[in-house]
């Protein structure tokens, strides 16, 4: 029988109803839900609307109204975690570029993965339209990306939430780029 870490057995007591859960759970998880926002804002120019703190506050405001949820471990918590962070951003994102539409969609590299947060809010806006539209054709390998990408999971930690082998996920992850290069206009041959 496989152990249960204590994490997981807060989650599972917290999805159960239990309040208390909640609140010994808030301490164990703040810090990575920090580290994953962290990844979202890492190189945000001065002057972002929100702030890592912020954006911590908000995802959690809405992760512990969060009902019906049958928390499998500690990592599909986070991965659930960094996909309310990706909605979030995305919604401030589209309502600061509501007034520019039109024109041609800026290339975004995904050679540099790790400064999700660097690009001006059009780029993260056609990422998160082509990944939308790779879910379409592939939910797996958009989800991959999802969780890589904006969620800063390691490649154990997605093959853990996805159920599948980590190679998997490293070939998911290879062919889902290639195709959001592509989709993206931003082809191998046209890097930076």
């Amino acid at each position: 029988m496989t152990k249960v870490s204590e994490t997981t057995q807060l989650l599972r007591a917290w999805a159960g109803g239990d309040r208390e859960a909640l609140e010994q759970l808030t301490p164990r998880v703040y810090d990575e839900l920090r580290r994953i926002a962290g990844h979202f804002m890492r190189g945000q120019r001065p002057g972002r609307t929100i702030q890592t703190t912020a954006l911590v506050h908000e995802a959690y405001l809405k992760l512990i109204d969060v009902t019906n949820v049958d928390w499998q471990h500690r990592a599909h918590f986070f991965a659930v975690s960094a996909q309310i962070m990706r909605r979030i951003l995305m919604d401030r994102a589209r309502r600061s570029t509501a007034a520019k539409r039109g024109g041609v969609m800026p290339r975004v590299n995904l050679e540099e993965l790790p400064d999700v947060g660097s690009g001006p809010a059009r780029e993260l806006v056609a990422l998160d339209d082509a990944l939308n539209t790779l879910a379409e054709i592939d939910p797996r390998k958009a989800r991959v990306v999802e969780l890589r990408f904006f969620g800063g999971l390691s490649v154990p930690e997605t093959a853990a939430v996805l159920k599948v082998s980590p190679e998997t996920v490293l070939r998911d992850w290879k062919l889902a780029r290639s195709w959001l290069l592509a989709e993206l206009g931003s082809g191998p041959s046209e890097k930076s």
